[in-house]
């Protein structure tokens, strides 16, 4: 059926513009969901024709020229794409004024009339919940009579800002899958050479209020699921297109007791078919038992990249101030040692400069988790304001104090890719508030990558863990001794840290949060990462084990004269000799007068262990894998390795008669 007025089909352009990841493209999930729900809940979905969507970053004309034959465009708005989405829309506007430009997502503000007005291009905003907002829009086309459409912000013709109240949530179980329905067919036969990431949903909403998440705010709290027989079509319909990556989208996965049995689905198509390679998923926050279940099923599975244990914080002023506080971190703490006993690889997320943390409490809780198990990885994340989150009100940051900067987004580990069109995103980061200013705002940014570098990148975990074992030192005074006034006393270890403080100081001016290098892949690194690579480029090593070695056994000898200091220079050459380097290929013995390999391993499980005085050496196997190109060791040791922490060459223990004495 044609548009009785125009004389031909509406058609509809759609744009999802998101990052490519590792070569593979995410299919546009968001507006896929109003594609889905316009064909099956419009009164003649005959009347509709859909374009192909756009759904990654290209240049601003080809974008234009995708979508100049539609009558209206639909665009879904995220951090990493609100820039390059209004110069579209921009250009688009300029040259068809007659198209009806629909703004959608979490990037688009609640309160949008400034929003509105600084981007007169876009016709409607479309607050919350978007689908049936996008129908009855359409369906009102070519007239513009939007009074009784709920959850849409616009600029009337006389000039007069119109807000409507949102929409019920609950109208999502009547949108249809994308995928069941077959609404990427078309896309995906004709970008046959392209590999898909698929992001798939089992629930909407979060009964949770962080202050720096949109989450919560924008779902008001009920958990609203999808029938499970929609989504055991899905996982079939992934497995059969050989999806590789499932990221699920929910909030909390793991919350509602039937996730497990949908985990144990995934588990038993990989088996089937071969895919999905991985699933990624959000842990719920309190229920411990699922969470562990889940991820035990996937990891057994090898569907797991790593289980995340988001804490934030682990400050309990912090946690109240960011509504956090009725999450327990008991939970948190419980799962990270059953993780660790069962050796299921686990990384936690701490936020830089919420309200309420200081410096102290910041670097207690880091040396707080390590003590508790977490020997993988922390993600230190820079804190990043939302403007749906509770946070992105002006009269919250006052009250905490919170100082902010507008600086470019950049992917960690993403290239310097230089835009024809110049067009680039921002984030507003938090550099200082109230209880954490911005001296110790660097400190604490700095304390993390020394962090990263030393323990969790495996510089100096084995001397790290040894030192706290038998001595009872703090990780956090291990930490800082090489950031305050000891790390004077070696150059080396100044440089270090004066880098990273430069580093903290360039992101507060405005600066990248990573640290770029042409020379090494061409490359925006973490601090900690591009110090390895430094260290190791320079040749510096062993003068970073030779310094290293000293402050911490300095550090450990004013506890005490009657420590066994020899287990510090021992549990050192065994992690220098261990260390991943490239051009090295000839294996190697490293002889010790106690096994500190085995004490370490055992500690890394929390297995209670013991440091006895027994002759044992230790193979060194560096023909396995070795690296004959320096740029193939940045990207398999430090880039890949960064995930699993695998930057210890592998190794085996020979009898103690060969060690001998010495």
């Amino acid at each position: 059926m044609r548009d009785e007025v125009t004389g031909h089909p509406v058609r509809i352009g759609l744009a999802q513009i998101n990052n490519s990841f590792s070569g593979q493209n995410y299919l546009p999930y968001a507006v896929g969901l109003l594609q889905s729900y316009v064909e099956q809940q419009a009164a003649d979905p005959q009347r509709y024709q859909f374009l192909l969507p756009v759904y990654k970053r290209i240049p601003v004309d080809e974008a234009v020229a995708a979508l100049a034959d539609a009558d209206v465009v639909g665009f879904s708005l995220y951090v990493w794409n609100l820039r390059i989405s209004l110069e579209v829309a921009r250009r688009l506007k300029a040259r068809r004024p007659d198209i009806l430009v629909v703004f959608g997502g979490p990037q688009v503000p609640d309160r949008s009339e400034d929003f509105l007005r600084e981007n007169p291009f876009i016709d409607v905003a479309v607050n919350g919940p978007g689908e049936r907002g996008f129908l009855e829009l359409v369906e009102a086309l070519p007239g513009r009579e939007w009074s009784a459409i709920r959850g849409i912000s616009y600029i009337d013709a006389a000039g007069g800002f119109v807000s409507h109240a949102k929409g019920d949530r609950r109208e999502m179980s009547e949108v249809p899958s994308p995928y069941l329905t077959g609404v990427f067919e078309p896309l995906m036969a004709a970008r046959s050479d392209e590999s898909w990431i698929a992001l798939w949903e089992t629930n909407r909403g979060c009964p949770f209020s962080c202050t720096f998440c949109d989450w919560g705010s924008a779902t008001a709290a009920k958990v609203l699921s999808f029938e499970i027989d929609r989504l055991y079509g899905e996982i079939k319909w992934f497995a059969e297109r050989r999806i590789e990556f499932l990221f699920c989208c929910d909030a909390n996965f793991g919350i509602l007791a039937r996730d497990v049995e949908i985990t144990r689905a995934v588990a038993a198509a990989k088996i089937e078919y071969g895919y999905p390679k991985a699933f990624s998923v959000q842990n719920t926050k309190n229920a411990t038992e699922r969470a562990y279940q889940t991820q035990k099923i996937l990891a057994e599975a090898g569907l797991s990249k790593g289980t995340v244990l988001s804490m934030q914080s682990v400050n309990e002023g912090t946690l109240e101030s960011i509504k956090r506080d009725n999450i327990s971190l008991g939970s948190y703490e419980e799962l990270q040692r059953r993780f660790t006993r069962d050796r299921i690889e686990t990384y936690s997320d701490l936020i830089i400069a919420l309200p309420g943390e200081t410096f102290d409490t910041f670097a207690d809780g880091v040396s707080r988790l390590i003590e508790n198990g977490q020997h993988n990885r922390i993600q230190f994340n820079n804190l990043s304001i939302l403007p749906n989150a509770e946070m992105g009100d002006p009269a919250y940051q006052e009250k905490y104090g919170m100082v902010t900067v507008r600086t470019r987004v950049h992917n960690v580990h993403g290239s310097l890719e230089v835009d024809a069109d110049g067009i680039y995103e921002t984030q507003d980061l938090v550099i200082a508030t109230h209880a954490m200013p911005l001296a110790d705002w660097r400190r604490a940014r700095t304390y993390g990558w020394m962090s990263a570098l030393l323990h969790f990148d495996k510089l100096m975990q084995i001397p790290f863990i040894v030192a706290h074992e038998i001595s009872g030192i703090s990780y956090r005074q291990m930490i800082e001794a090489f950031m305050n006034e000891a790390a004077d006393d070696y150059p080396l270890l100044r440089g270090i840290r004066d880098l990273m403080l430069e580093a903290a100081a360039a992101i507060q001016g405005g600066g990248s949060e990573y640290i770029y290098s042409q020379d090494w892949l061409n490359m925006f690194w973490p601090a900690d990462e591009y110090v390895f690579i430094k260290l190791t480029a320079e040749g510096s090593l062993d003068q970073f084990y030779s310094e290293a070695g000293g402050l911490l056994r300095r550090l450990v000898g004013e506890r005490g004269a009657t420590l066994p200091l020899e287990l510090i220079d021992q549990a050192i050459r065994l992690n220098q000799s261990l260390i991943k380097r490239p051009f090295s290929r000839d294996d190697a013995t490293v002889k010790l007068d106690y096994d500190i390999w085995k004490f370490y391993q055992d500690r890394l499980i929390g297995r209670d262990a013991s440091l006895e005085r027994k002759p044992i050496a230790y193979q060194i196997d560096r023909t396995s894998q070795h690296w004959t190109d320096f740029g193939t060791w940045c990207r398999e040791v430090v880039w890949w390795g960064s995930r699993k922490g695998a930057y210890l060459y592998g190794n085996r223990p020979v009898h103690a008669e060969i060690a001998g004495h010495h």
